[in-house]
C-alpha cells in the first residue's frame, strides 16, 4: 500500500500543481470557456491512461507463462526508468517549481493563445498518467495484497488533488524541495524493489541465468500473508529467498541513489543588485 500511495501521491501532486496554474491563469483572465476545454483535457487525458493501462493489464493476462514474466519484467524496468527520471528532475528542480510553470504559463498566455494552457494541461495529465499507469502494474505484479496497493494508490492520488486544490487556493504552503526529498528517498526503496522484481520475473522466463544461488534465506521474516510480508515485499521487492543477483542490483540501485537524494544541497547564491549613484 505505502509504494503505490506515494507514487500515486508524488504524480498526482506534479500533475495537479500543473493543473492549478494554469486553471489559476484562465480565472484570473475571465478565460472561463478555455477553462471548461482544461477539465475536459484532464478528464480526457486520465481516460487514456486508464485504458492504456487495462490494455497492458490484459494484454498480459494472455500471455503464456514466460512470455508474460518477460513483459513483467520489462514493464519494472521502464517503471525504473520512469521513477529515476523523476526522483533527478524532482532534486533539480522542486525549489523553483512554481515559479517556473507561473512563467510557462504566463508566457503561452501572452501569446493569446489559451489553446496553449489546455494543451499543457493535457499533457501534463497524459505525461504523469502514462508513467503511474507502468509504476502501478509493476506494483501490483509485485503485491500479495492486490486491495491494499489499490487503495493506496486512490489514497494517493486523492491526498495530492487535495494538496494541489490547498496550495494554489493559497492557504497551505509546503516546502517543495523537502517534500520531494522524503518521498524521492522511499521512491529509491520502491525502485530498488522493482528492479529486483524485473530481475526475479526474467529470471523466471529464463533470460537471466547468473546469480540465481540463494543469497540468504529471509523466510523467517517474509511468512506469507503477514503484514511484514506484505511491506517488504510491496516496498523493498524482497523475495523470501532472495538470489544472488537480486540483493546485487537491489544495493547497486538503493545505496548510490539514497545517497544522492538525501546529500545536502547547497543553497543557491543570491543576486545582489549593484548599488545605485546618488543623485544629487
Amino acid at each position: 500500500m505505502l509504494p503505490t500511495f506515494i507514487i500515486g501521491l508524488r504524480e498526482g501532486l506534479e500533475a495537479s500543481l500543473i493543473v492549478g496554474i494554469i486553471a489559476a491563469f484562465l480565472a484570473q483572465r475571465g478565460e472561463t470557456r478555455a477553462l471548461r476545454y482544461v477539465f475536459v483535457g484532464v478528464i480526457a487525458a486520465a481516460l487514456i491512461c486508464a485504458a492504456v493501462a487495462v490494455g497492458l493489464y490484459l494484454v498480459g493476462l494472455s500471455l503464456p507463462f514466460k512470455q508474460r514474466e518477460t513483459m513483467e519484467g520489462i514493464l519494472s524496468l521502464v517503471a525504473v526508468a520512469g521513477v529515476t527520471y523523476m526522483i533527478v528532475w524532482m532534486r533539480r528542480h522542486a525549489r523553483d517549481m512554481r515559479k517556473n510553470l507561473e512563467s510557462e504559463a504566463a508566457h503561452a498566455l501572452m501569446k493569446g493563445s489559451a489553446w496553449a494552457l489546455v494543451a499543457m494541461a493535457f499533457l501534463a495529465v497524459l505525461r504523469e498518467g502514462l508513467e503511474t499507469a507502468v509504476f502501478m502494474l509493476a506494483a501490483f505484479q509485485g503485491s500479495t495484497a492486490p486491495l491494499a496497493t489499490g487503495l493506496g494508490a486512490v489514497l494517493g492520488v486523492v491526498v495530492a488533488v487535495a494538496l494541489g486544490y490547498g496550495i494554489f487556493r493559497g492557504g497551505l504552503r509546503i516546502n517543495m524541495a523537502k517534500f520531494f526529498g522524503i518521498t524521492g528517498f522511499i521512491l529509491v526503496l520502491v525502485a530498488a524493489g522493482l528492479l529486483a522484481t524485473a530481475v526475479h520475473d526474467l529470471a523466471e522466463a529464463g533470460i537471466i541465468t547468473v546469480g540465481q544461488q540463494p543469497a540468504l534465506d529471509l523466510s523467517w521474516l517474509i511468512a506469507p500473508g503477514s503484514i511484514i510480508a506484505a511491506l517488504m515485499t510491496g516496498l523493498f521487492g524482497f523475495q523470501p529467498v532472495p538470489t544472488v543477483a537480486e540483493v546485487t542490483v537491489w544495493l547497486l540501485y538503493a545505496v548510490p541513489m539514497s545517497l544522492y537524494v538525501l546529500w545536502p544541497q547547497k543553497p543557491r547564491a543570491q543576486r545582489v543588485s549593484p548599488p545605485q549613484p546618488e543623485v544629487a
